[in-house]
């Protein structure tokens, strides 16, 4: 098991948004103190700080060198960059520019190029690779593809040996590091950006660079793909700060609101016994779905927090740092991934269809089957709607083109788990209402009895009073024929 590599860097100070008040004080390569404005203190260690006077060769060398050579070994690895927003993140992963000629300046993704190529050339003739690239964004919790910008809503899917998938994204195919570099250019172009009082081209959305490494040995037939995956995350925000409105002010919500989805994944994995919690929220948000293998796979991971050194943004560098310190803890098991024979694969895919569909759904059969035994036959297909529609499992009943778009997919490990145990509260809520129902149907059977005898009885009461009122009529009809005749007698009387 191994640690996900944590740095930190912090940039130089920006005369139009900082004071000139530091609020970090070093100590070694690898801690230094942190001064808040209250001007309490914090020590902070990690893998390698790079303080502002850092190179970008210097963070390339330590962060993402290791894990570029991982990928072309067919290890898949992930570089994520996280931090206030301006604190240097997209110069860190892209430079001045992507296309930046000063060797000085170059970010991580140019270096990256540059590095998969050599390290591809080194290679024998007994050895052959393919890379493609995919470029995707996520803007408003919808993943846009910056290759085909018609792909604005691309859906996230886990299939078994690979991981989790970006179905229907654009694989540009590329031979060289200029055509790479032309690429990721025309992507980066397509961002979404817009204008803060803390950043003059703030990113508006978390920006995923995909480097798909496929190798194969064409002694030993066999094929093997590394993933190599860049995250520019866009930046956390506070809107007193940044002054945004409107548009740019939902932006902002959104973005702060899957880093906090982010910040929960890494409290779910590290706060449990042997980073082993009961259920992770990685469909909390669609950057930590497609985090899920950096975080609590098998991807070789690191991570640089980029803060500001400026004693005005000590708080929001407290809250990274604090973020960097927590995921230190995350461990990873690091293997060849996606390592096939051609022989093996050339015999599965002599299976029938419903072998391959037994094979592929076993587990989801397996929960729908014990939910069987205790679940009616219309909550049941409710539940099996659900799995369909999330891509867990494949409908007999659905076209063949819907059908194409769920095969091979699976569920991790820990989803099964966190889904069964769903399903045994399902069934625990629904036993419990059902019991509530039979006790309320009992309860309106009395009430209907009862309803019953009251209406009897006003039935009787309302003729009792009918007559009683009769009566009473009756009884004033003989009071007033009473006085006429007493009336009637007296002035007879009178008369004689």
């Amino acid at each position: 098991m191994a640690h996900i590599c944590v740095c930190t860097r912090f940039r130089p100070l920006n005369s139009k948004i900082d004071d000139e008040s530091i609020c970090i004080s070093r100590s070694d390569s690898q801690s230094f103190t942190l001064k808040d404005e209250k001007d309490e203190q914090y020590v902070f260690s990690f893998d390698k700080v790079f303080y502002e006077d850092s190179e970008q060769a210097d963070v390339y060398e330590f962060l993402a060198r290791p894990i570029v050579r991982d990928a072309v070994n067919s290890i898949n690895g992930t570089i994520i960059t996280y931090g206030q927003t301006g604190a240097g993140k997209t110069y860190t992963m892209e430079g001045g520019n992507i296309l930046e000629t000063d060797d000085r300046k170059k970010g991580l993704l140019p270096r990256v190029v540059d590095e998969l190529f050599e390290a591809i050339n080194l290679c024998g003739d007994t050895t052959t690779y393919k890379i493609k690239l995919s470029m995707v964004e996520i803007y408003m919790e919808r993943v846009r593809d910056l290759f085909d910008l018609s792909k604005d809503n691309i859906q996230i899917k886990e299939q078994k040996g690979h991981g989790i998938l970006l179905s229907g994204v654009t694989e540009m195919l590329i031979s060289d590091g200029e055509e790479a570099l032309k690429f990721l250019s025309s992507g980066i172009a397509n961002r979404a950006v817009g204008e803060t009082q803390m950043n003059m081209a703030s990113s508006r959305s978390h920006c995923i660079y995909i480097f798909t490494v496929q190798k194969e040995l064409t002694n030993e037939k066999r094929v093997s793909t590394g993933k190599l995956v860049l995250v520019d995350l866009a930046g956390s925000e506070k809107v007193e700060k940044t002054g945004a409105e409107g548009r740019v002010l939902e932006e902002a919500k959104t973005i702060n609101k899957s880093l906090s989805a982010l910040g929960n994944v890494i409290n779910a994995l590290t706060s449990s016994p042997h980073g082993k919690a009961n259920h992770i929220p990685y469909r909390d948000s669609k950057l930590t779905r497609i985090l899920q293998d950096a975080l609590g796979g098998s991807s070789h991971t690191a991570l640089l927090c980029c803060c500001s050194p400026s004693l005005c943004n000590s708080s929001e560098s407290l809250s990274t740092l604090r973020f960097g310190a927590r995921a230190k803890h995350i461990k990873a098991s690091l293997r060849v991934s996606c390592k096939e024979d051609m022989s093996d694969k050339n015999q599965e895919t002599s299976l029938s269809p419903n072998d391959m569909k037994l094979k592929v759904f076993d587990p989801h059969q397996r929960i729908l089957k014990k939910l069987k035994e205790k679940l009616d036959a219309e909550t049941l297909n409710l539940i099996e709607e659900e799995f369909v529609v999330d891509g867990l499992l494949s409908d007999p009943s659905l076209s063949e083109e819907v059908k194409s778009n769920h095969e091979g997919v699976f569920m991790a490990p820990e989803t099964i788990s966190a889904w069964k145990e769903a399903s045994n509260k399902l069934v625990e809520t629904i036993v419990e209402l059902e019991k509530d129902n039979r006790t309320l149907k009992d309860e309106c059977e009395v009430m209907k009895v009862e309803y019953d005898t009251m209406k009897n009885v006003n039935r009787f009461l309302k003729a009792k009073l009918r007559k009683a009122y009769a009566y009473l009529l009756m009884g004033w009809g003989f009071c007033l024929l009473g006085f006429m005749c007493l009336y009637l007698c007296m002035i007879v009387s009178c008369i004689l």
